[in-house]
């Protein structure tokens, strides 16, 4: 057996701890606590090697942050020579243009890498996890308690079997499994019933996202093969990003707007 896998074999048959998750959040919110105690106790070679990692962390934040506000910075247009005169009331007058530093299609795949759209509901209410999971006794005497089946609608693919209930944590009951979305492209003020690819992010954090569940909020992945979406360089676009705009496990289905 490869080294490593006995840890995740543990889990798939017992489970995690029932305060995992909590535990894992508390690990992470000391984590900048101990950073800042090791940035200003190590001393020599320790020292150095750790000034020089947060260095690279700390620029490549700055790259990303700079990445996303470039795209709305106003430049100024180089003066060209004109054929003719101007007139007197435009002599005065900066020419200015939105500033394309990349092109349009490098920065959306950048921006997609790091998870940033311009999305039309930036802010959502998060769902906690009692709410999202309803925990399901199980064994002879209803002692065990790690199983959770899932409360809100999810999305499994076309090509998915469940695991035998023995190693199987979280239940996606068939009832809540959705395959297609009601897809508005807000250019063309219409709507259209398109397929599900997948489940980009869901705001919730990863854990909902390899899931597969879908909440307010959630960008999704959707086939816009059949509206004939092409490309500047004329290929044919056949998946684009969507946001769910409303509660699906209330509405029975998943409305969502197209992100252009």
């Amino acid at each position: 057996m490869p080294q490593g896998d006995h840890i995740e074999l543990h889990q798939k048959r017992h489970g995690k701890r029932l305060d995992h998750e909590e535990r894992k959040r508390k690990r992470e919110a000391r984590e900048v606590h101990r950073r800042s105690k090791d940035a200003r106790n190590l001393l020599g070679a320790k020292g150095k090697r750790f000034a020089k990692k947060r260095y690279a962390e700390k620029a490549q934040m700055k790259k990303t942050l700079k990445m996303h506000d470039e795209s709305n910075k106003r430049q100024k247009v180089d003066d060209d020579v004109q054929e003719g005169a101007l007139p007197p009331y435009l002599l005065d007058r900066d020419q200015t243009q939105r500033a394309k530093v990349l092109s349009n299609t490098i920065k959306q795949k950048r921006k997609e890498k790091a998870g940033k759209w311009d999305v039309p509901l930036p802010k959502v209410r998060p769902v906690a996890e009692e709410e999202m999971f309803k925990v399901l006794r199980t064994g002879k005497r209803k002692t065990k308690q790690w199983k959770r089946m899932v409360t809100k609608a999810t999305f499994v693919g076309a090509g998915f079997t469940r695991k035998p209930p023995k190693y199987e944590r979280f239940i996606r009951p068939t009832g809540l499994r959705f395959t297609k979305a009601h897809v508005t492209h807000p250019e063309l003020k219409c709507t259209f019933n398109l397929d599900i690819i997948s489940v980009k992010k869901n705001p919730n954090g990863p854990m909902y996202t390899s899931l597969g569940v879908m909440t307010r909020g959630t960008i999704i992945e959707v086939n816009v093969s059949e509206l004939g979406l092409v490309t500047p360089a004329g290929k044919v676009v056949w998946g684009k990003y969507a946001q769910v705009t409303n509660n699906p496990e209330n509405d029975g289905c998943i409305n969502a707007v197209l992100l252009v």
